[in-house]
């Protein structure tokens, strides 16, 4: 079995349930670390040519993280593309399942693992938040996101959760404007940081989370209940 990723954490979930199957991944897979395999360009730029020049019996990739375009000419090509859509924790269980098996893994102990870890979690205190997830311009989660169904288990409602689009550009004064207890900077797919971010928000309390905790499903799922909830204070 020859797989080619074009999804950081498929390639992770891959990479550690069914090793030696990984032909090629993106630059942006960088997990798990010392993941040797070629590299066939970005999530929004992959190279058809070469991935086609390699042959794989499957090509793994997310209606959301891939362009439309670049699946089709992997179609034209004569490759089997597998599209994953991801909008909610229980979906992510589902497809991760459905893309091990297309993978021919069987189901892995961590898959259990982040199923009952998530199951154990119980809600905070309500709080309201802003998620960004871009600036210049300011995007914010919006309706029917993953990031948005892990806040929410979590406690954190959001403002924008039945905004028609899934990522609204809202004006940073609406933002501000908007009655939010919190934001939350995740560090992709725009790196918020201390210094980048905080200071667009004076006087609202700033949580600093990972995205590999709350945009990634794989592995990762494991741990995240834990260090999401310890990011948002």
């Amino acid at each position: 079995m020859r797989v080619v990723s074009l999804v950081p954490s498929l390639t992770e979930a891959v990479a550690v349930s069914a090793p030696g199957v990984l032909a090629a991944a993106t630059d942006w897979c960088v997990r798990p670390a010392g993941l040797d395999v070629v590299r066939i360009g970005g999530t929004k730029n992959p190279d058809v040519p070469a991935i086609a020049g390699l042959r794989p019996d499957l090509v793994i990739a997310n209606e959301e993280e891939n362009r439309p375009a670049d699946l089709e000419a992997l179609r034209a090509a004569g490759l089997s593309v597998l599209v994953t859509e991801v909008r909610g924790l229980s979906q992510a269980f589902s497809e991760l399942e459905r893309v091990l098996a297309a993978c021919g893994a069987g189901r892995p102990r961590w898959l259990d693992e982040a199923e009952q870890a998530w199951a154990r979690v119980v809600p905070g205190r309500e709080r309201t938040a802003i998620v960004p997830i871009w600036r210049r311009p300011w995007m914010v989660l919006g309706r029917d996101t993953f990031a948005g169904d892990l806040l929410s288990r979590l406690g954190v409602r959001n403002p924008y959760a039945e905004h028609p689009e899934r990522y609204p550009r809202i004006p940073l004064g609406e933002l501000t404007a908007a009655g939010a207890d919190m934001v939350v900077l995740p560090d992709e797919p725009y790196r918020f940081t201390a210094d980048d971010g905080p200071e667009a928000f004076p006087g609202l309390p700033a949580a600093l989370v990972s995205g590999r905790y709350l945009t990634w499903y794989g592995p990762s799922l494991c741990r995240a209940p834990q260090a999401l909830r310890a990011a948002l204070g």
